[in-house]
């Protein structure tokens, strides 16, 4: 616990981080698909002499401008707030690791905004063919934005074995390009690409759903058609690509999965099946609404079938992304730091001289509940609430103080057939420590019935 705990009521810290990523990612997508898109469109419109519908792709083109300029740069900073209150510990890292990366992807996103700007404002106004080229330019650069934010996405859930060795050495720019392209590199950069591509169609089909003028109407369903291409790649593709990315996971990532898959029989379904689950469903219902209303019948789409379609979008990019997430338990950077941001070297070096003493924001008191609190903020709080997402005083279920203790425990010392060490850190500090975290748990099971608080107030 090297920093202030920021402490979220209600859905806690990762939550807030989940759904300022999710939004963000609906937008970042876009910019690198939508631009894509809005290049090869215009090169389509001046080749098959489509000029009538050059006043709505550059209406579409502004609405693309405003969404990834605006929202976009703003979600971005929102993620590193979130991430840096509620991650500092892997946060820090990410940027030591990575430094020389973010800064190239800093200049990539410079670029990408300024070509946007160029893009929407010189229609018109500067030849076609270079016009185009200010696309190309934009295209080129968000793609290369992705390029770079796959890397260290991927290196969370696969940091590899060559900057694993280094770790922690001081050494570790020297294993940056091992960190880069680490196993899961490429097939997570085509799954993203793939969805980059499938953004670019639904939002286009969106515009163009708006379109309501007669002449235009034939042009519209080409168009449409067109642009519900843009999902057959994620169509095709997709399920081989994530079975790549399945192979390159690490073995306790597919672990977390199998043991999901495995009891579907028994109906015992884990949340990272239903998640699982729920990307299949919304990508085969996505696929067909597009083939039914976009495709074949595209004089049917409505602008309610359109916004439905980034619904399901969302909803799926939602389950993918918390899947995501859940396969890297019980780390925050697989085989390195463990999700409470306790990297794996340190555990015994806790476990001797405590979890608390390493601190400066550790209470400076001998009041157990205090110190167990403390404990909690400190391990506990990067998954859990007290009332609110993973409530510990539901999980606590009325347990006293001995039951409480016995459970954490298990949780320090687990025994090799253990499953909680899969999902969840262990539970590192001094056997003082351990006792005054089940002494506040136990406040937190059953209030001012705990014994813990009646040995607290006797004191």
């Amino acid at each position: 616990m090297n920093y202030p705990m920021w402490e979220i009521p209600g859905i806690g810290g990762p939550w807030v981080i989940g759904i300022m990523s999710i939004f963000h990612v609906l937008i970042a997508w876009f910019a690198v698909g939508g631009g894509l898109y809005l290049w090869v469109a215009e090169k389509k419109i001046y080749k098959e002499n489509l000029d009538e519908w050059l006043p709505v792709l550059q209406q579409h083109s502004r609405f693309f401008l405003i969404l990834t300029s605006v929202f976009g740069a703003i979600s971005g900073v929102g993620i590193w707030f979130t991430i840096g209150l509620v991650q500092p510990e892997g946060t820090s890292t990410l940027i030591h690791a990575f430094v020389f990366g973010w800064a190239i992807e800093w200049v990539f996103f410079v670029i990408e905004l300024a070509a946007a700007a160029v893009y929407y404002y010189t229609w018109n106004r500067i030849p076609r063919e270079l016009h185009a080229k200010v696309g190309g330019l934009y295209a080129l650069s968000s793609f290369l934005t992705l390029v770079i934010i796959n890397g260290i996405l991927a290196f969370m859930l696969t940091p590899g074995s060559t900057w694993l060795s280094v770790a922690g050495t001081g050494t570790e720019a020297s294993a940056f390009w091992p960190a880069f392209f680490n196993p899961t590199y490429f097939p997570g950069l085509i799954m993203r690409f793939l969805a980059c591509l499938s953004l670019a169609g639904i939002y286009a089909i969106i515009t163009y759903s708006m379109v309501d003028k007669p002449e235009l109407e034939k042009t519209k369903r080409y168009m449409v058609q067109w642009s519900a291409k843009w999902l057959m790649p994620m169509v095709l593709l997709m399920p081989l690509v994530l079975l790549w990315l399945f192979f390159a996971m690490g073995q306790n990532s597919r672990d977390i999965l199998n043991i999901g898959f495995a009891t579907i029989g028994s109906g015992n379904f884990s949340v990272v099946t239903r998640m699982a689950l729920l990307t299949i469903l919304t990508t085969v219902t996505i696929a067909g609404v597009v083939y039914f209303f976009a495709y074949k019948y595209p004089k049917d789409l409505t602008t309610g079938h359109a916004i439905a379609l980034l619904a399901l979008g969302a909803v799926a990019t939602a389950s993918t992304e918390y899947v995501r997430e859940t396969v890297r338990k019980p780390y925050v950077i697989v085989n390195h730091m463990y999700s409470d941001g306790v990297r794996v070297r340190d555990v015994e070096k806790f476990n001797q001289n405590g979890f608390l003493t390493s601190s400066i924001w550790a209470p400076q008191t001998a009041d157990s509940i205090a110190r167990g609190k403390a404990m909690f903020q400190g391990q506990c709080m990067a998954c859990h609430t007290t009332n609110g997402y993973r409530s510990m005083t539901k999980l606590m279920q009325k347990r006293d103080l001995k039951a409480i203790n016995q459970f954490l425990q298990m949780l320090h010392k687990p025994t090799a057939d253990s499953p909680y060490p899969k999902y969840m850190p262990p539970l590192v500090g001094s056997e003082d420590e351990i006792r005054d975290l089940a002494m506040y748990l136990e406040t937190v099971s059953l209030g001012d019935k705990a014994q813990g608080m009646k040995v607290v107030k006797n004191d």
